[in-house]
């Protein structure tokens, strides 16, 4: 009540302004921003909440594919519900700083050194993950975490079943919120290198499943399963975080990262302004991502730091993947990074176009890639690109692949979009 006080307040001051001075855009604006603000912070940023509810009016009709779908999620959903609560209290090893609430991973592709006493320092084997990882439970635990929250609130949202949003903030909690088994906001451990560092600006990748959290909060919240006390402190949690990316000399570290780091740096911090409603700060972080897709491309179409891995099909469409998103969420400001052309040429559907014949088949990618590649690794930029920006090819792609892996494509089948 004291918010819409505050709105009838200004607009009655603004209206008396606009009569005696010609200040009406200034009027218009003010509602065009507080409708923003609003609409941010009670929808998802990438899912498309209308889109959500016409695939539900479909499904209700008795769409067949769609139900098929359904039937796939909730069988996935109830999966999640046997899953967790987990915790960064779980951990064995305790960070440096002798807080279990700290975030603690180890940087996958760094192994012992035979040559060295005790393997120390660790040494770099790029693309070979280090199996000494996965006693690290953090790491484990956050994707997982991240991916059961999506299922559970997509779940929650076709079935209108409470089972599954309880269990989902009942996840949600445990990891964010409560005093015994929060996470503190910060990554200071995150990817250390043994013999190196205790951490590093580049473990900030971790955290890129956190937009997949943020999808499901707001998911749950825009069905009323958040309540304004933990929507409150969850937005609280996410602020204090993204100062600590910003301000921490690892964040600031792995701001300048001219590769698919930077790109997950920028679409992280992205969601959590929108969702913690720091609009202005959103607006700059897309200003800089354009930058990054200024100077991370070249004229191909290809980005060399992503050619030069030795998987680099995979980290191709990885980066890829992460300015996408970007762009989905930037529409939420009125934001056009689809649209966006570089001096130099770079574009978003330039860089899409250049994957998709190798993402057909069309032509054998010419990179380096000592791993097979998943082709399910395409759904999430190819849904982006088909639903959110009508790029065909792309939805040729899903058309084609959505009956030769059904299982894989539910999420996509239901939502048009995907993770």
């Amino acid at each position: 009540m004291k918010l819409k006080n505050r709105i009838s307040d200004a607009a009655t001051i603004l209206a008396i302004l606009a009569k005696q001075s010609g200040l009406l855009l200034a009027l218009i604006c003010f509602f065009v921003n507080i409708s923003n603000a609003q609409k941010v912070i009670t929808e998802p940023s990438i899912l498309d909440l209308s889109l959500l509810n016409k695939q539900k009016k479909s499904l209700d009709a008795g769409d067949l594919t769609l139900k098929a779908a359904y039937q796939k999620l909730l069988k996935s959903a109830d999966k999640s519900l046997s899953f967790g609560p987990v915790s960064v209290m779980e951990k064995k090893d305790v960070p440096p700083s002798g807080s279990k609430h700290d975030y603690m991973s180890l940087a996958p592709y760094h192994w012992p050194d035979p040559s060295k006493k005790e393997g120390l320092p660790y040494m770099r084997k790029d693309g070979e993950t280090n199996p000494e990882v996965k006693l690290y439970k953090d790491k484990e635990y956050l994707p997982s975490l991240c991916e059961h929250l999506i299922l559970l609130s997509i779940a929650h949202h076709f079935s209108g079943k409470d089972v599954y949003a309880n269990h989902a903030m009942k996840l949600v909690k445990v990891w964010f919120l409560d005093t015994a088994t929060r996470m503190n906001p910060n990554m200071n451990f995150a990817q250390a290198i043994k013999g190196v560092n205790q951490g590093r600006g580049a473990g900030l990748i971790d955290a890129r499943h956190l937009i997949k959290a943020i999808e499901a909060i707001s998911l749950l919240l825009a069905n009323k399963a958040v309540s304004k006390e933990e929507q409150a402190a969850l937005q609280q949690w996410f602020a204090d975080f993204l100062n600590w990316m910003q301000t921490s000399k690892i964040g600031k570290e792995e701001l300048k990262a001219p590769n698919n780091h930077g790109a997950w740096y920028d679409a992280l911090r992205l969601s959590i302004a929108l969702y913690t409603k720091q609009l202005p700060e959103a607006r700059a972080i897309v200003n800089n991502a354009q930058k990054r897709l200024t100077t991370q491309m070249d004229p191909s179409g290809r980005f060399p730091l992503e050619m030069a891995r030795t998987t680099s099909f995979h980290y191709s469409v990885f980066v890829v993947d992460a300015f996408l998103k970007i762009a989905a969420m930037s529409k939420k400001i009125n934001l056009d990074f689809w649209g966006f052309t570089a001096a130099n040429g770079n574009s978003l559907p330039k860089a899409v176009d250049t994957l998709l014949p190798y993402l057909n088949k069309q032509k054998a990618w010419d990179g380096p890639q000592i791993k097979p590649f998943n082709d399910q690794e395409a759904i999430p930029i190819l849904s982006i690109a088909a639903t959110q920006f009508n790029h065909q090819k792309a939805l040729d792609w899903l058309v084609a692949n959505s009956a030769s892996h059904p299982d894989n494509m539910f999420t996509y089948l239901l939502t048009l979009n995907d993770f």
